[in-house]
């Protein structure tokens, strides 16, 4: 059985003028028409590739080949300054990753702010994207009724104002409904990450790119979602409090070709608040891209 803890899948490569930390494991097969499946993660503090879907690694890379990617500023990656709004820049990296290792197209799995760079790639870069899965994403995400910003978005920003264990653990209990998921180890280990070098000045620049006036409009993807002609699968969960379930209904109605998944008794964390749930509806929506294809159906043209 091959050996998937953290040190034995670590990798790096050049992304243009950075270096980005990733994961991988498996070598997939015909399932999902053989692409790879890249994942990338939210933007917490200590948020990483890792820590969103490491958990997640062992079934997705029995299927697939399956990449977990540090996104620029987070985790093992480089740190540099965000130029531009955070998702562009986060694509136009990643998509410079998959140029480096020679990875042509891919299937993308998004949580939160990866969920928003997921869609921003799929919309600069159709041509190389197979499917999309979204998990409370980032810009698409439009609040019909509750209040911005959201209760999980607010206490990040506490965190950011006051980095401390105390307030790190109140914005992490805020991203999934069973608080026992909220432990003494889960605290230290994202604490470390939020407070490691260039760490605390990675997350003012991303978090400015979303405020600054002219870099803001461009991470507002719910007003691009019609021009998305990928399948894609919208999660939720049901109890989320940073990216609420109303915030799902404008990009279901705008995106063409999107459904909704929403689990119960979940919060923002879907896929490690509801692991095997969300790893079955997820390998299954992705095994359709399979049937399309032999098919010969247009619809899963790029």
């Amino acid at each position: 059985m091959a050996d998937l803890s953290q040190e034995a899948t670590r990798r790096s490569a050049k992304a243009h003028d950075i270096t980005l930390n990733y994961y991988e494991a498996g070598t997939g097969g015909d399932l999902g028409g053989g692409l790879p499946l890249l994942m990338l993660h939210g933007g917490g503090p200590g948020a990483s590739a890792w820590s969103n879907f490491g958990r997640a690694l062992p079934h997705f890379a029995s299927r697939f080949r399956t990449l977990l990617v540090d996104q620029p500023g987070f985790g093992g990656s480089d740190k540099p300054p965000v130029v531009g709004n955070f998702y562009r820049h986060a694509a136009d990296h990643v998509v410079a990753l998959m140029d480096e290792l020679g990875i042509e197209r891919v299937h993308l799995l998004g949580n939160s702010l990866g969920g928003g760079t997921a869609m921003r790639l799929a919309l600069t870069y159709p041509d190389r994207v197979g499917r999309l899965i979204l998990m409370g994403p980032g810009g698409l995400s439009l609040n019909l009724f509750h209040a911005d910003p959201t209760e999980g978005v607010q206490r990040l920003m506490d965190f950011g104002a006051n980095p401390t264990r105390e307030a790190l653990r109140a914005f992490i209990s805020t991203m999934v409904v069973n608080q026992e998921l909220v432990t003494d180890e889960l605290v230290e280990e994202r604490f470390a990450d939020a407070t490691a070098p260039g760490a605390q000045e990675a997350m003012r620049s991303m978090g400015m790119s979303f405020w600054n006036p002219e870099t803001a409009e461009d991470g507002m993807l719910w007003r691009e979602a019609h021009r998305l002609r990928k399948h894609t699968l919208l999660t939720w969960g049901r109890e989320d409090r940073v990216n609420p379930l109303d915030g799902a209904f404008a990009a279901l109605k705008l995106i063409p070709k999107a459904q909704l998944h929403v689990f119960p008794h979940c919060g923002h964390w879907a896929q490690i608040e509801a692991a095997e749930e969300f790893a079955e509806i997820s390998t299954a929506f992705l095994a359709r891209h399979v049937e399309s294809r032999q098919a010969r159906s247009p619809e899963e043209s790029p």
